[in-house]
């Protein structure tokens, strides 16, 4: 398994877990109430600081494990990898917006929009971490 595979690994755990708890926070807050919280800054930070610190200490754990694939260029097939994979990343998230935008023409919910966008933001880079997963396992 090459670092980049392990680092896609790491990214997709630390983006379910901040994720995770950021919408399963909002979805807990939001359901006493008739719509939607306002996004607060403080949740916002809770969940960079989770996605962060779980990113660096995975990176360094990988990084320690095999330092030499750590500094490894990235080779043409790896290249076509990250190219394929963020192609299709970059569709989801403008199929999530396009949605969203529609959606917001129906609803004229504004944390809605805000909320979806944003979830979109989180399922296209999940995506795009799972893609890379799957193609390194897979013959392009």
């Amino acid at each position: 398994m090459s670092f980049q595979e392990k680092s896609a690994y790491v990214m997709v755990i630390a983006l379910l877990l901040g994720g995770g708890l950021y919408f399963y926070e909002v979805l807990f807050q939001s359901m006493g109430l008739d719509g939607w919280i306002s996004p607060v800054l403080p949740g916002l930070i809770q969940l960079t600081f989770i996605m962060v610190f779980v990113s660096i200490i995975g990176h360094i754990i990988i990084a320690t494990i095999s330092p030499v694939e750590a500094e490894a260029r990235l080779d043409e097939r790896e290249r076509q990898i990250f190219n394929r994979a963020g192609s299709l990343s970059r569709f989801i998230l403008g199929f999530v917006v396009i949605l969203s935008l529609g959606n917001y023409l129906i609803s004229e919910d504004g944390l809605l929009l805000f909320y979806s966008i944003f979830a979109g933001l989180i399922v296209s880079q999940l995506a795009e971490y799972v893609i890379r997963i799957f193609l390194y396992r897979t013959a392009l």
